[in-house]
Formats: C-alpha cells, sequence, structure tokens
C-alpha cells in the first residue's frame, strides 16, 4: 500500500520552513505507521536525506529496513570521537560488508588520533569539562559534515522507551539549526528493537552479549549492572546526564562552549599573557 504525502498543500520532496501546524500534521499522520512506513514516507519526502548513526541497535534496525525498502538507501554518516570501542569500529566493517554501505565518517576537528586530540585539548578532556568534549568530538563533526555533504534531513535512532529528554519524541522533528529529523522507531521499545535484530540475524555490536545495553565511549561505558532500570544504564554513570550533545539546541551549547572558552582563555592570559579568544566555528 503506498505511503501517503502528508497534505497535498505540501510539496514533495518537502522544503523549508516548515510550519508548526504543517509539523503537527505530519506527526499525526507518520504516528499511525510502521517504522517500515515512516521510512518509506521519509524516502519519498525528506530533502538531501542521510543517515546518522552510531552502529546502536536501533540504528541496525533501521539499516536492516532499509535495505528491504530500497536499492539506494541514504547515505550513513558515524562520528568518530576516536574513543569508540574497538568492538563498534568492528561492527562498522561488518555492516559496510552486509549492506554495502556508504559510511561518511567525521572526527573531531584537525584530530585523527586520540595523541593529537589530547595534545591540544590536554587528557581526559571528558572529566574536566564534558560539554566541551561533546562539543568537540560530536556537535563540531556533525556541523561539518551536514554542511560538507549538503544534509538537510537525517534518520536517527532514538527511541521515547529510552527516556530523559527523548520521553516525548515524535517522529519528526525540526531542530534549531532547521535540520529536520526522523525517528522512525520512535514509539517501538527494547523489546522490539532485540526481537526484530535476532529475527533477521542483523549484525550487532559484540559487546551487547557482555552486558552493555547502550554503547557509547569506552570511557563512559560500562556494563548493565543487577538492578539498573533505563535503557540507557551504563552511560554515564554517576553524572545527571542522558544525551551526548548531538540532540542538543546547537546554538545554546555553541554559546556555552564560547563562555567557557573566554573564561578559560582569560585565565591563561594571565598567567603567560600570550593568548588570544577565538569564536567557535
Amino acid at each position: 500500500m503506498p505511503v501517503r504525502v502528508p497534505s497535498p498543500s505540501l510539496p514533495c520532496p518537502l522544503q523549508f520552513p516548515l510550519t508548526q501546524l504543517d509539523l503537527d500534521r505530519i506527526n499525526g499522520q507518520l504516528s499511525a505507521l510502521s517504522p517500515q512506513g515512516i521510512l518509506e514516507w521519509g524516502i519519498s519526502n525528506l530533502p538531501k536525506l542521510y543517515q546518522t548513526t552510531a552502529f546502536g541497535l536501533t540504528g541496525l534496525v533501521t539499516i536492516d529496513m532499509l535495505s528491504q525498502l530500497t536499492s539506494t538507501p541514504p547515505p550513513l554518516i558515524f562520528f568518530d570521537t576516536l574513543y569508540h570501542f574497538p568492538e563498534t569500529l568492528e561492527l562498522i566493517e561488518d555492516v559496510k560488508k552486509r549492506y554495502g554501505s556508504t559510511v561518511h565518517i567525521f572526527k573531531p576537528d584537525g584530530a585523527d588520533t586520540v595523541e593529537a586530540f589530547e595534545s591540544r585539548h590536554g587528557e581526559k578532556l571528558w572529566e574536566v569539562s564534558d560539554s566541551v568534549y561533546d562539543y568537540l568530538v560530536k556537535v563540531e563533526p556533525a556541523r561539518r559534515a551536514y554542511a560538507t555533504l549538503d544534509v538537510q534531513s537525517v534518520i536517527t535512532g532514538r527511541r521515547a522507551s529510552q527516556g530523559g529528554e527523548r520521553a516525548a519524541l515524535r517522529p519528526l522533528e525540526v531542530d534549531s539549526t532547521g535540520l529536520l529529523k526522523l525517528n522512525p522507531l520512535f514509539s517501538w521499545t527494547f523489546g522490539q528493537v532485540k526481537g526484530y535484530i535476532d529475527a533477521y540475524n542483523v549484525p550487532q555490536n559484540k559487546l551487547i552479549d557482555k552486558g552493555y545495553k547502550s554503547i557509547g565511549d569506552w570511557h563512559s561505558t560500562v556494563p548493565s549492572g543487577e538492578g539498573d532500570t533505563g535503557e540507557r544504564a551504563g552511560r554515564w554513570r554517576g553524572k545527571n546526564k542522558t544525551e551526548c550533545g548531538l540532540h542538543k539546541d546547537y546554538f545554546v551549547m555553541k554559546r556555552l562552549i564560547e563562555k567557557k572558552r573566554e573564561v578559560e582563555l582569560r585565565i591563561q592570559d594571565e598567567d603567560r599573557g600570550t593568548e588570544s579568544f577565538e569564536p567557535v566555528a
């Protein structure tokens, strides 16, 4: 059965800007569709569409579904923080072999290795300032990726059952930069995702079998322990944190980072008298 366009008054593919009324109307229709239906709608309607993924279970389900819907699925974008587990990097190669996926990899600006990153920003930056760390390894690379590839729309792996800021998630969002974000599995639970993975023998991270539920950087991810609750248990343990910054307001994060850098450089100026502030790109 063909997937309906959101409204006869809306062009296909969608064009900016969308009004809130347009967005509400679209979400009302998408909410009634299956994940495959949402994806099919996205392929037909969203401009310059890519899939951003860290190769978690939801992203892997999406990759598999897209492979069954089209012979030319949206290319993948992966943000290599330089601190991913080796198992995650191995999984990327497995996915490329299985699906023939095109994967665009973006690393922190000016740093292709951990050594290069730490020589510029210091060791264990995530302990010194996790917001600065998130900006440098996720947010800035994302903005650079979208500009380089001329991305206007992305498919994400977020789900409402993951809780936190995702609890009120809807199928389609527009962020503060105007980027369209499609969340095809927004209403699925972890059990539904894992059931699909097992039923279709979808490649998955080997760490899943070692007790990890949600996998990010090695320094901020631990196996889920007995009694842990929430689908993202094991991420940022001991911190009041549920997001890496990628899905936060870009301009708010940018201003925060600029203020932090101003303070840091002012202190350095006082100590050395040699530094000057440079705005964040």
